[in-house]
């Protein structure tokens, strides 16, 4: 893989050349605008990260995460793009070092963009739903792969789908997001089905292969970015990709945020306290270049609250530079295609990241708020496929012909929709609700509350 290609500006869905010939914001810049505009990113400050948002105390939503993820990412792809222009001094003349930071931030920016409401619990309930309803796909003939783009649905694919595809006025352009902007963000380049016959190393271990990073739906629309950019093709059917090197970097930077901001939050609710956070975070600060200057003046601070966002801080900046270090001791690797670890599991701290604190996060999740969060947004995503899949599943049917009336435009199946696109349509508009959304309008469909 090599750079020029990878920092492809070319927009997806607009053949012009000279569109972003702006010197005051670059291409990847607007990527980032566009995102943060749009009303998917808005809709993420009604979408839960880890705790319910209490009356009395502020803790992270969805869209808080997502933008410290992306200004972490930003100093990651930063950090980076000097490293890389380093080691190839011919980029120099075409690119610069923000290049790469404006990048990751934009891809940052969206990581959690196709969260539907609930987060996992709102995925697991859209694929159990179709798990055991398997009759569907018999009765709509849908194909194994399209079969598994429901049964295992997935937020990371739902999010490459608002950004390519978010409207059907503009199918396979969406908000027209940069070829590098759109293969950054995509952690696991491939589709939810690989025939691992296909595999040109089907035994090699690889993070990039938990997932899936688009539906059948935006297939072609995902060819078009990893042609563009010229990622490395891991199958012969040209399915499977390896990932864009920068990509490594918005799955580290989301690791950092939300594995120490987490923390922070569970001590704002009071499941921490201010000893467990300095019994947790002290090592980290004890790891950074100032650490004796550092200690001395958190030693000086009075106010709890102001000790455990420096804690936080510190914290956050010694895992960046270890990041750092990560990537480029196994650049070559990374650009050769062959590396396919997360950064975070290979820096010095790995032993505080994946022992001490991992531990305190799995405490952290396990809250009765939060599971009964889990529990109660299970139901409403089941309840709410329940009732609209019945628009196609018995179309004659007096109940689906009122469901329909309030069914917004853009999710109603045309003539020319398969039977994929139908189910899918039922699908995008249950995952793009927000989580009060999506429970009130449980509420009313199932009759525990009337519309006002």
């Amino acid at each position: 893989m090599n750079w020029n290609k990878l920092l492809n500006s070319q927009r997806l869905g607009d053949a012009r050349k000279d569109y972003d010939s702006f010197t005051h914001r670059s291409a990847f810049q607007r990527d980032f605008d566009r995102i943060i505009f749009s009303s998917a990113f808005r809709r993420m400050q009604d979408k839960t990260q880890v705790f319910p948002v209490p009356e009395s105390d502020f803790v992270h939503n969805r869209l808080t995460h997502s933008l410290e993820v992306a200004m972490v990412g930003r100093s990651l792809g930063n950090l980076a793009g000097e490293f890389i222009l380093n080691q190839e001094p011919e980029l120099k003349k075409q690119h610069s070092m923000n290049m790469f930071g404006d990048i990751v931030a934009a891809a940052a920016l969206a990581h959690d963009l196709g969260n539907p409401p609930f987060g996992h619990s709102g995925e697991d309930a859209i694929g159990d739903f179709f798990l055991k309803n398997s009759f569907i796909k018999d009765q709509f003939d849908l194909n194994d792969s399209q079969w598994k783009d429901f049964t295992n649905y997935e937020g990371n694919a739902h999010g490459f789908r608002l950004l390519c595809n978010h409207h059907p006025a503009e199918i396979n352009s969406g908000m027209r997001l940069t070829f590098a902007t759109l293969a950054t963000f995509a952690k696991y380049p491939r589709p939810s089905v690989v025939d691992k016959q296909q595999l040109i190393d089907p035994n090699k271990k690889r993070t990039s292969a938990k997932k899936f990073s688009f539906f059948n739906s935006e297939a072609e629309a995902f060819t078009d970015v990893a042609k563009s950019t010229d990622l490395k093709q891991l199958s012969k059917g040209e399915k499977v990709w390896a990932r864009h090197p920068l990509a490594f970097l918005v799955e580290a930077a989301d690791n950092i945020c939300y594995r120490i901001i987490d923390l922070e939050d569970g001590y704002k609710l009071g499941y921490l306290s201010l000893l467990e956070m300095e019994e947790l975070l002290t090592p980290l600060l004890m790891r950074s270049f100032d650490a004796e200057i550092a200690l001395q003046k958190y030693k000086a601070m009075n106010d709890a609250g102001e000790k455990v966002g420096y804690l936080r801080a510190k914290a956050i900046n010694v895992l960046v530079y270890e990041v750092k270090t990560v990537f480029q001791e196994n650049y070559k690797e990374i650009m050769n295609g062959d590396f396919d670890t997360e950064l975070t599991d290979l820096i010095k701290s790995v032993d505080i990241l994946e022992g001490p604190i991992k531990k305190s996060n799995i405490f952290l999740y396990n809250r009765k708020p939060v599971v009964e969060i889990e529990l109660a947004g299970y139901q409403v995503i089941s309840g709410l496929l329940e009732q609209f899949m019945q628009i196609h599943l018995e179309p004659k049917h007096m109940i689906s012909k009122k469901l329909l009336t309030i069914l917004p435009s853009q999710f109603r199946a045309s003539d020319s929709d398969s039977n994929y696109c139908k189910i899918m349509r039922i699908v995008d508009f249950i995952a793009r609700m927000t989580d009060g959304y999506a429970l009130n309008l449980y509420r009313r469909l199932s009759g525990q509350s009337l519309p006002s």
